[in-house]
């Protein structure tokens, strides 16, 4: 089936032209570097599916176009969907297949290492010691053995990053709408979130970015945590309030914060502007801050986890060809 790749880096190209030749799927993959928007949606002409990326825009308009041009199937190279309207997918008669599954040790790993980071100023102190200052001031960090951690998402990735916690020692805290047996059974314990801010030392997000969840780390939320503690976010950029969150630093009710997302992240992620001025003058604000470690959507970015993205994907295209169930399918209704 003749597919638009769209926001392709040179990792997409070759994983997903390998997990294409593995199945023997024989797939047209047609590859571009563009996001999708209004302005490129017409480079999925002729193309019945278009596989997108997280900063894609696939809203009702782009939508629209593509249904006009004949495609018939979205598959998003992540788990969650918010980029797409699923609503005005449905109506349009376009259906949207998501990677369900892939190895949730990577992200949970990484915001363990964005934890011990901030945490400690490792980033502060490699940048230090190429310049030959081998000053320890301003340097030190706390245990985190002993120290209660708090989770706000536990699924599979907060259920692992939960127990991870507790291997380090922590008391671990979750909050989610709906609780899991496998984390409590990890260790972890359910609180309210106003509870779980309150205790925290350091809070790690792992939730979808829902109507519900949007700015769910607020400045109502900021002036209930315990002062000092670190954030950290892997997950969605719209869960936080980046602007309560610069207030929080700027105080230091904030004690650090680590973001591998961020809520204006399509104009600046995966892609190099370090020979342009970057006019966004909150990200700019939040990399100025020594406490802050911001990195560029790359928690997933684990050849397990590429490889289970590119293979799931592929498989999604082959089912829809073939008329076959779509296992897939992100929820509908």
């Amino acid at each position: 089936m003749r597919t638009a790749v769209f926001s392709t880096r040179r990792y997409d190209k070759s994983l997903l032209t390998q997990a294409n030749a593995e199945a023997e799927a024989g797939h047209d993959l047609v590859f571009r570097e563009d996001r999708l928007t209004l302005d490129t949606v017409a480079l999925a002409a002729g193309c019945p599916a278009v596989c997108v990326f997280v900063n894609d825009n696939v809203d009702a308009e782009v939508l629209k176009q593509l249904a006009a041009q004949g495609t018939r199937l979205v598959a998003t190279r992540s788990t969650g969907y918010n980029h797409v309207d699923a609503e005005a997918a449905e109506r349009l008669g376009i259906e949207v297949v998501r990677v369900t599954d892939y190895s949730p040790h990577s992200v949970a790993e990484f915001a363990v290492g964005l934890l011990l980071a901030v945490n400690r100023k490792i980033a502060r102190a490699s940048v230090r010691t190429r310049d030959g200052n081998f000053e320890l001031d301003g340097l030190m960090g706390f245990d985190l053995h002993g120290k209660t951690v708090g989770v706000i998402g536990t699924g599979k990735i907060g259920t692992i990053f939960g127990r991870i916690m507790v291997g380090f020692g922590c008391t671990v805290l979750g909050h989610d709408l709906y609780p899991s047996a496998a984390f409590e059974a990890a260790g972890g314990r359910y609180v309210g979130i106003e509870e779980l801010m309150a205790r925290s030392d350091a809070v790690s997000l792992h939730c979808p970015l829902t109507d519900e969840t949007r700015h769910v780390v607020n400045a109502r939320t900021l002036a209930g945590a315990k002062r000092g503690a670190i954030l950290v976010n892997t997950s969605r950029g719209g869960l936080v309030d980046t602007e309560s969150a610069i207030q929080a630093l700027k105080t230091g009710q904030l004690g650090g914060l680590a973001i591998d997302v961020y809520e204006q992240e399509a104009s600046l992620f995966f892609q190099d502007l370090s020979s342009t001025i970057i006019t966004d003058d909150v990200i700019q604000r939040l990399v100025s801050f020594p406490n802050v470690i911001v990195t560029g959507h790359q928690a997933f970015f684990t050849l397990e986890a590429i490889g289970q993205i590119m293979r799931t994907t592929i498989e999604s295209i082959s089912a829809f060809e073939k008329g076959e169930a779509l296992v897939n399918r992100i929820p509908r209704g």
